[in-house]
C-alpha cells in the first residue's frame, strides 16, 4: 500500500498514476477523510487538555464538566475509529505507482513486444486445438470435470496427468537446483491478513474462494503465502536476497473473465502454477526483476517452445506492480499467444501491508524490503503449448526431451 504521508505530499503524482492505470481509486475521498481525521485528533487533544485542567479543581461544577468532557472524548474516539477504518479500506484499494519507464497505455493492446524467440512451427496438416487432441487421446475429460464440479473444471487422465506432473517436477528442479531458489510447500488456505498483505484483499474479494466459518481464504496463487513467509519480521543484515519457489493449486472464481476462454483448459477455476518469489534490498529490485524474467523464460527455452516477451503498459499492470513483463507462448492449434508468466517488481507495496523490513547493517534503521514475483511457469497453459506445438499428424504428441526422464515415455499416443 502507499504511505499516507506520501499521498498527502504527492497527491497529483498519485492522481496521475491512478489515471494512467485506468483505475478508479477514490483519492479525493482519502484526502477529505485524512483532513477530517487530523482535525478530529486536534479536537480530541484539546478536550483532553481541558479535562486535565478541570481535574485540578475540586468544585462540584468542575466534576460535572469533567464527566461531560469525558463523554465528548469517548464519542470523538468512536468517530475517529470509524474514520480510521474507512481511510484504511480506501488506502488498501489504491494501486501501486508505475515506474517512470513503464509505457503509458489504455489497455493491453498498448503493451510492447520486446523480443520473440523461436520459429513458429509449420505443419503439413491442419493443427488441432488442445481440446480436440485431449479428447482424441483420452487425456482430458471435460464431461466428467463438469459433472464433478461444474463449468471451467476438467479431469486430466493418464498421460495428461503425467505430463502436468512432469512439468511441475521439471520446473521445481530447474529453479531450485540451477537458479538458486529454495523450494517451499505452503498451505493452500491462509488467514485474512495474508490476503491483505499480498494485495488481494479487499480489492479482489469477489474473485477469491472463502471459508466463512474459519475465515480462511483459498490461495489464488502461491504469491500469497510466499509474501507472508516473513510477515511482521525484520530481516537481518546479509540475508537478502531471498529466493523462494513453490507449486500450489490456484483457486479463483474467474468472475473478472466471465465469458472469456470458455473452451478448453486455458482458463479454469482451479489450476497449478510454479511460482517464483523474491525479497530484495530496494536498490537491487530492478536488477532482480531482469534475473527473475530470465529464470522464467529459461523454461520455455528448455522446452523448445516459441515465445515472446512483452513489457506491460500502465493500464495492464497488476495492482501491486511497479513494472512487469509477460511471457507468452505460441499455441498453433488455438492460433494465439498464451500468457504463461507475469514477472513483476512490487517495490515496497506488499512489504508495507505485511510489515516486512530489513536492516542493511546491524546499526541501520529498519526499512521496507522490495518484493518480486513471477510464474515459472503457469499450468495448464504450458501444457496447451506442448500439446499443440508437438502434435503429429496422427494426433500423437512428442514429449520434449527435458521431460522424458520425468514421464518415462517419448510419445503420447
Amino acid at each position: 500500500m502507499l504511505d499516507l504521508k506520501f499521498i498527502r505530499e504527492n497527491t497529483e503524482l498519485v492522481r496521475q498514476a491512478i489515471a494512467d492505470r485506468q483505475d478508479s481509486a477514490s483519492l479525493d475521498e482519502i484526502i477529505e477523510i485524512d483532513a477530517l481525521r487530523r482535525q478530529k485528533l486536534l479536537t480530541i487533544e484539546g478536550k483532553r487538555r481541558e479535562r486535565k485542567e478541570l481535574a485540578r479543581g475540586k468544585r462540584a461544577e468542575a466534576a460535572d464538566k469533567g464527566r461531560e468532557l469525558r463523554e465528548i472524548v469517548k464519542n470523538l474516539d468512536d468517530e475517529l475509529r470509524d474514520l480510521d477504518c474507512r481511510l484504511n479500506d480506501l488506502l488498501l484499494r489504491v494501486p501501486n505507482i508505475p515506474q517512470p519507464s513503464v509505457p503509458i497505455g489504455k489497455s493491453e493492446d498498448d503493451n510492447i513486444v520486446l523480443r520473440t524467440f523461436g520459429e513458429l512451427p509449420e505443419f503439413e496438416f491442419q493443427p488441432s486445438p488442445h481440446w480436440k487432441l485431449g479428447e482424441d487421446l483420452g487425456i482430458i475429460d471435460f464431461e466428467r470435470g463438469a459433472r464433478l464440479s461444474g463449468t471451467r473444471f476438467y479431469v486430466l487422465k493418464g498421460a495428461g496427468s503425467r505430463l502436468q506432473r512432469a512439468l511441475i517436477n521439471f520446473m521445481l528442479d530447474l529453479h531450485s537446483k540451477e537458479h538458486g531458489y529454495q523450494e517451499i510447500y505452503p498451505p493452500f488456505m491462509v488467514k485474512r491478513e495474508c490476503m491483505v498483505g499480498s494485495s488481494n484483499l479487499p480489492k479482489f474479494a469477489d474473485n477469491l474462494y472463502h471459508d466463512e466459518e474459519d475465515d480462511l481464504w483459498f490461495v489464488p496463487t502461491a504469491e500469497v503465502p510466499l509474501t507472508n513467509m516473513h510477515r511482521d519480521e525484520i530481516i537481518s543484515p546479509g540475508i537478502l536476497p531471498i529466493y523462494y519457489v513453490a507449486d500450489t493449486a490456484c483457486l479463483r472464481r474467474e468472475k473478472m473473465s466471465a465469458g472469456k476462454d470458455t473452451r478448453g483448459i486455458k482458463r479454469g477455476h482451479q489450476f497449478d502454477k510454479v511460482e517464483l518469489y523474491k525479497f530484495t534490498e530496494p536498490q537491487n529490485s530492478n536488477d532482480e526483476l531482469e534475473k527473475l524474467l530470465n529464470d522464467a523464460e529459461s523454461v520455455c527455452l528448455k522446452l523448445g517452445l516459441p515465445y515472446r516477451i512483452k513489457e506491460l503498459c500502465t493500464a495492464d499492470l497488476g495492482f501491486a506492480a511497479t513494472k512487469s513483463y509477460d511471457i507468452e507462448v505460441w499455441a498453433p492449434g488455438c492460433g494465439e499467444w498464451l500468457e504463461v508468466s507475469s514477472c513483476s517488481n512490487c517495490g515496497d507495496f506488499q512489504a508495507r501491508r505485511a510489515n516486512i523490513r530489513c536492516r542493511p547493517t546491524p546499526e541501520s534503521k529498519p526499512r521496507f524490503v522490495h518484493t518480486l514475483n513471477g510464474s515459472g511457469l503457469a499450468l495448464p497453459r504450458i501444457v496447451i503449448a506442448i500439446m499443440e506445438n508437438y502434435q503429429q499428424a496422427d494426433s500423437s504428441i512428442t514429449i520434449p526431451d527435458v521431460l522424458r526422464k520425468y514421464m518415462g515415455e517419448k510419445v503420447i499416443r
